[in-house]
């Protein structure tokens, strides 16, 4: 029996999500999305979480956001609970690109504070663009007790996610520059810096925190 188009067209699909080819994977993904279709779903949320690079996670991501957000969002909501990083962070990335705050309750303090580096970052994307509105001084309030966290990528990611949230981190991040701990004194006056300057370099700003901190002031001009 010959099989019809669309089910060879599927099944190649499916095969190439996993072919051990990256460039093969990336044009699946592409093909997916191109075509929308709900039994692609599943596949595409559980090859995020296994899938090495990022340019195909990239488009894997792409084509998620191509299908209804009412069959995307209750499958990634469980994905955000997977014991795998990978999973959660790739899963947060793509909720974030959606932008369905009925996510937002999914959004918990401990996906705010994952060990786990790169799902903290994609936690803190996806927060921003989902925290209802009213509810952005709790949130900062959260994101604060990460300042100081990581290496740099990991503190620019922060501080990026909190001026996403506008002047209602001020306080919170005037409160931090008094904290004993010098490195989350100097990430929170980097950041006020560059709320108020947002033309200025990260690491301009860290530089010129480290100043201030090694001064002993953290008084604020203006």
């Amino acid at each position: 029996m010959i099989m019809p188009k669309q089910d060879t067209d599927t099944i190649r699909a499916l095969q190439g999500l996993d072919n051990s080819s990256s460039s093969t994977r990336l044009q699946a993904a592409l093909a997916v999305g191109t075509a929308p279709d709900p039994q692609f779903i599943d596949k595409l949320i559980e090859r995020c979480a296994i899938e090495p690079e990022f340019y195909v996670r990239e488009m894997l991501t792409w084509a998620l956001t191509r299908h209804p957000s009412s069959m995307t969002v209750p499958e990634l909501l469980h994905a955000v609970r997977s014991e795998r990083a990978q999973a959660r962070s790739q899963a947060l990335h793509t909720l974030s690109k959606i932008g369905d705050r009925q996510a937002w309750p999914a959004i918990t303090r401990a996906l705010l504070t994952d060990a786990d580096d790169g799902v903290a970052r994609s936690a803190w994307r996806a927060a921003v663009v989902l925290v209802p509105e009213g509810e952005e001084p709790e949130l900062a309030a959260v994101l604060s007790t990460q300042l100081g966290r990581g290496e740099r990528e990991t503190q620019l990611s922060l501080s990026r996610a909190l001026i996403a949230l506008g002047e209602v981190i001020l306080p919170t991040l005037r409160a931090a520059m008094t904290d004993l701990e010098p490195r989350v004194r100097q990430h929170a006056i980097a950041t006020e810096r560059l709320l108020c300057d947002p033309d200025a370099g990260f690491e301009s700003a860290i530089e010129e925190a480290k100043r201030i901190v090694a001064l002993g002031t953290t008084s604020q001009e203006g």
